[in-house]
């Protein structure tokens, strides 16, 4: 499940290259910590991309990538057992899950690159919500140089 939720992020990333980079939210330069992705999943993603399409008025590609223009923020749908995920933008992953670590949080996974897409992190806070953390800089997500 943690390899699904971190391919459906990958995934999303990579196909939106070229695409213009979403406008970051009015606070990301006084926000410690921006919402700037979701995830949402469910065991059949195309009654979840149906519902939320038909609801909400969504509009939702067929690769279950949800448009900003129509949801306010990017995010993803995807199969598997229900739940939703965050993704915070942080200026460092790092010294982020430490923080998160020493206030009672576990480490799913630590700081990765992706290399051309993105620089990640999952946590779970002490409740146990699943949460994902963006590296950011100047209300941006970070991109680590692809490989050669």
């Amino acid at each position: 499940m943690l390899h699904r939720s971190l391919l459906s992020i990958v995934t999303l990333l990579a196909t939106a290259e070229g695409v213009p980079a979403a406008e970051p939210a009015k606070c990301v330069t006084d926000c410690p910590a921006p919402i700037v992705f979701f995830d949402i999943a469910g065991p059949d993603a195309a009654a979840l991309r149906t519902f939320y399409a038909n609801v909400f008025k969504w509009s939702i590609n067929d690769r279950n990538a949800i448009d900003k223009t129509s949801a306010g923020l990017e995010g993803t749908l995807r199969q598997d057992p229900a739940e939703k995920v965050l993704y915070l933008g942080v200026p460092d992953v790092t010294a982020a899950l430490a923080a998160i670590q020493a206030a009672g949080g576990t480490i799913l996974a630590p700081r990765f690159e992706v290399p051309g897409v993105v620089i990640l992190g999952l946590f779970k806070d002490p409740a146990g919500n699943r949460l994902g953390l963006v590296e950011m800089q100047d209300g941006k997500a970070k991109v680590p140089p692809r490989s050669k």
